[in-house]
C-alpha cells in the first residue's frame, strides 16, 4: 500500500498566512476593495460569537461579486507570483523525496481552495484540499457560505477522499503528516509519524512526548512587532510593503 504524506499548508511550507497575501494580491489588483478593511475591523469585536469560521467569510468579503473565473485566475497568479520565493528549500525537498518514493502527496490546509488548488499542482502534489467556498453565478456573496477545512474536518475531508483501502480502524495505513499547529492534532491522529514545523510551547511538549521530528525553520521577520507590522500592510494592499521578504536560502 501506497505510504501517504500530509501536509499542512501555512506555516508549515512557508512562514505567512496565506490568506493575508491573497488578499494583498486580490486588492493590487484592485485597490478599490480595500473598502472591506472597515468592514471587517467592526465585526473583528464579535470573533468571540462569530468563531473562526465566521470570521473567515467576515474577511473573505474583499471578493465580493467577483465571478468564480476571475478568482480562479487571480489563485493561478498568486500561486505562480508569490509562493515560489516563499516555501522553506527544506519542505520542498521533503515533498520531493516523498515523491521520488512514489508516496501520495496530499496538501490539505484551511486556507481557500481555489488557491490552495494552485498551490498544489505548482509543488506538485499529487491532491490539495483547502476551505470551501460558496460560488453561485451571481459572484462571490458579501459573506460566503464555505466549510472551514480546520481541526476534525480535515480528518471528514480525508475520509471523504481517499479510498477505504487507505485506512486501518481510525488510522491511514501508513502515513506521515507535517503541521506547525494543535489544530492538526486531529490530522496526525491519523499518522504513524510526524513531523511538526517551528512548533509552539505545547506541540513542541507533545513532539517530546510522541517522538515525532521537530525542525525549526528560518522566519522573515526578527521580531512579533515586525510580523504584525507586515501583516497589516497584507490587509490593506499597501505599496509600501511589496511582495513579502524572502525567507533566507
Amino acid at each position: 500500500m501506497q505510504k501517504i504524506a500530509l501536509f499542512d499548508f501555512d506555516g508549515t511550507l512557508l512562514p505567512w498566512d496565506t490568506q493575508k497575501l491573497f488578499c494583498h494580491h486580490v486588492l493590487q489588483e484592485h485597490p478599490q476593495r480595500r473598502w472591506y478593511l472597515p468592514l471587517f475591523l467592526a465585526l473583528l469585536p464579535f470573533t468571540p460569537v462569530l468563531g473562526a469560521e465566521g470570521m473567515k467569510r467576515v474577511f473573505l468579503s474583499f471578493l465580493w461579486k467577483l465571478p468564480q473565473a476571475e478568482v480562479e485566475q487571480l489563485a493561478r497568479d498568486f500561486a505562480q507570483q508569490w509562493v515560489p520565493s516563499q516555501i522553506w528549500p527544506e519542505m520542498q525537498e521533503i515533498i520531493a523525496e516523498h515523491r521520488r518514493r512514489g508516496d501520495l502527496t496530499i496538501l490539505i490546509s484551511a486556507s481557500p481552495e481555489p488557491y490552495v488548488k494552485e498551490v498544489g499542482r505548482l509543488l506538485g502534489f499529487d491532491q490539495a484540499y483547502g476551505t470551501v467556498v460558496e460560488f453561485p453565478a451571481e459572484g462571490m456573496p458579501l459573506f460566503p457560505d464555505l466549510i472551514n477545512n480546520k481541526g476534525w474536518q480535515k480528518v471528514e475531508r480525508l475520509r471523504r477522499e481517499l479510498s477505504a483501502e487507505h485506512f486501518v480502524g481510525p488510522q491511514l495505513r501508513s502515513a506521515h503528516g507535517y503541521t506547525d499547529s494543535c489544530a492538526d492534532l486531529p490530522m496526525l491522529s491519523l499518522c504513524q509519524e510526524a513531523t511538526v514545523v517551528n512548533p509552539g510551547k505545547r506541540l513542541q511538549a507533545l513532539a517530546a512526548a510522541q517522538g515525532w521530528t521537530v525542525m525549526t525553520l528560518p522566519r522573515p521577520w526578527k521580531h512579533r512587532w515586525q510580523r504584525l507590522w507586515h501583516r497589516w500592510f497584507y490587509l490593506v494592499g499597501s505599496d509600501r510593503i511589496g511582495p513579502p521578504h524572502r525567507i533566507p536560502r
